[in-house]
């Protein structure tokens, strides 16, 4: 008998599958207690299965650095050997082993639950983050404690159906085995639009639902599942008349992916003659090779952090100069737009620990992050401008400075930039001319764009964080996420009026949050006057022929028009009538 569930969409397009289960190791462990004389084999066997998972996870970070992996994974994979290593994961347990003589799975989940349980009290969205990194980790070993495997089966899916993994939650070293794999889709109980299993999804173009509660405990193996990644929903068992609909439906989608490739190589131009620019967010120098194989106009966010994450040490100018400067002449002259180090938040550096006192931020998404860190470390920005600016010799350079939301933290980082300036001529090394520009990301700063557009040289607005900041929302909180809404009227007014008061100035003006991405928003973005859009790669093209059919002048009457609206389900209408 069909029924259908209802989660979080976080990666489009549909898959029809075979349903394969992954166990929940956390769930199925028994206490017991082990004689005296064994305790200290139950020691020993704790610390073989810790062994196991270190070298699985050095294996999988081998995997997930290989050419054709997603960028995130390696550093995903990194997070949680360094947790495996922590004492409080290491040693904590070992030490109840002896004190209670209990099983090692058991003293494990003990510590675990203390562990997160500390992260639950503090209630922050970066810690959070760790908590279910820190389960993952768990999860990992007590496969390995209950003598489970560690991989996903090697399954072969049965005619032309793929495998659905159905999962209470999957870690990012699962995710790796599923470009190894015929993986259609995937779901799972847990897991926000930011979470690791998300981004992942996104990165393997792979249809995902998140968020599903019970999905993993009312679905057995081999079920018939179609995921629905667009719409948020699975369905389990379909009748004929809907496992048909869904078929070609699915064969409709793949066809117009193979005819988005014919589209690498022409301009992107609205049907009335305006050229849109469009472009690439990367994670990593490597990542130019694909903005390049979509035909992208530049590099419109260069994000930095993977120079500073899961190290002990700080990159040196050289070390950082080198890898800037290998994105701009990859893109043969295109512009590289190289943000800042944005630390901070979901982010974690721990050669920046010392800096900051190794203390816990009460609330990191609003305290020392980003320009604010920047500032406040000046030795540190110096070095990272130098870098860059040193890197602009080779091609047309952008440097894009996170989170400002004060005139006067615009003042001090041009006069850092100058300062850098100087520094370089001094010591005879070759720089050009770097244009600078802030991300618009915090309220305050649409509202009171002035000081932005008399500065800079051009804005560029991060929707993630301004949809966030506005509508007080952590999108990663599930009790939460559904508010999470970029259709909300406060939220599309600040986009358009940034856009219309950087048009007035003559100042350049960008979108390289996830709404320049998704192809939903296209038209809506069209007719507030953005023409120049920057986001992942494997976006680009369905982006593109959004605007090769859009009509600027008779879309800027209709945004018009839905600006005026001020309830999110009468702008959804508004905005399915583009």
């Amino acid at each position: 008998m069909a029924f259908f569930l209802h989660g979080l969409a976080v990666s489009p397009g549909i898959a029809i599958g075979r349903a394969h289960l992954v166990s929940h190791a956390v769930l199925e462990v028994a206490h017991y207690q082990v004689r005296e004389k064994d305790v200290e084999a139950e020691v020993a066997r704790f610390d073989e299965a810790r062994q196991a998972v270190a070298a699985d996870l050095a294996t999988l970070h081998h995997d997930a650095s290989a050419p054709g992996s997603p960028a995130e994974l390696a550093a995903f994979v990194e997070l949680h050997a360094m947790l495996l290593a922590d004492p409080l994961l290491a040693e904590a347990p070992k030490d109840l082993i002896r004190e209670r003589r209990c099983n090692a799975e058991w003293a494990l989940v003990q510590q675990m639950e203390q562990l997160v349980g500390h992260f639950d009290d503090i209630e922050d969205a970066y810690l959070r983050e760790r908590r279910q990194d820190i389960v993952q980790v768990v999860e990992r070993m007590l496969k390995v404690l209950q003598g489970k495997q560690r991989r996903l089966a090697r399954r072969k899916a049965s005619g032309e159906d793929d495998l659905i993994i159905v999962a209470h939650d999957l870690s990012p070293a699962d995710t790796i085995q599923f470009k190894n794999l015929r993986i259609g889709g995937f779901v799972t109980d847990l897991g926000g639009a930011t979470s690791h299993t998300a981004i992942v999804a996104r990165s393997l173009v792979i249809p995902a639902v998140v968020g599903m509660q019970n999905a993993r405990p009312l679905i057995q193996d081999d079920d018939l599942l179609i995921v629905d990644g667009t719409r948020g929903a699975l369905i389990v068992e379909p009748d004929a008349g809907i496992l048909e609909e869904y078929r070609l439906r699915k064969s409709a989608l793949e066809l117009e992916r193979s005819k988005l490739k014919r589209l690498v190589s022409g301009r992107a131009r609205t049907l009335d003659g305006e050229n849109v620019q469009l472009q690439a967010n990367i994670e990593l120098p490597q990542d130019a090779a694909g903005a390049l194989d979509v035909g992208a106009d530049g590099v419109g966010l260069f994000r930095t952090e993977f120079l500073f994450m899961n190290r002990d040490d700080l990159p040196g100018e050289d070390e950082q100069f080198e890898a800037y400067r290998s994105v701009v002449k990859a893109m043969g002259g295109r512009p590289v737009t190289i943000r800042t180090l944005d630390i901070g938040a979901d982010k974690e550096a721990r050669a920046l620990r010392a800096r900051v006192g190794d203390q816990t931020a009460t609330n990191p998404a609003l305290g020392l992050r980003a320009i604010r860190f920047c500032l406040a470390e000046p030795q540190l920005f110096l070095t990272q401008l130098r870098a860059i600016l040193r890197a602009s010799h080779y091609g047309k350079v952008r440097l894009l400075i996170p989170m400002l939301a004060h005139a006067g933290e615009i003042e001090q980082t041009l006069g850092l930039i100058e300062l850098a300036r100087m520094q370089l001529r001094e010591s005879r090394q070759r720089f050009d001319i770097v244009e600078v520009g802030g991300m618009i990301e915090i309220p305050a700063a649409a509202l009171a764009l002035g000081p932005f557009l008399r500065r800079l040289n051009f804005v560029s607005i991060g929707t993630n964080d301004l949809i966030q900041y506005t509508l007080a929302i952590d999108r990663s909180d599930g009790a939460v996420a559904h508010l999470y809404d970029p259709l909300h009227p406060a939220v599309l007014r600040l986009v358009a009026q940034t856009i219309q008061s950087a048009q007035r100035a003559e100042i350049p003006v960008a979108v390289c949050g996830e709404m320049a991405g998704d192809p939903r928003f296209t038209r809506l973005l069209v007719g507030m006057g953005l023409r120049e859009f920057s986001m992942h790669p494997a976006q680009l093209l369905e982006v593109k022929q959004q605007v090769m059919q859009a009509d600027a002048g008779q879309l800027a009457q209709r945004v018009a028009k839905l600006l005026r609206l001020d309830e999110p389900e009468k702008i959804a209408e508004a905005l399915e009538r583009l």
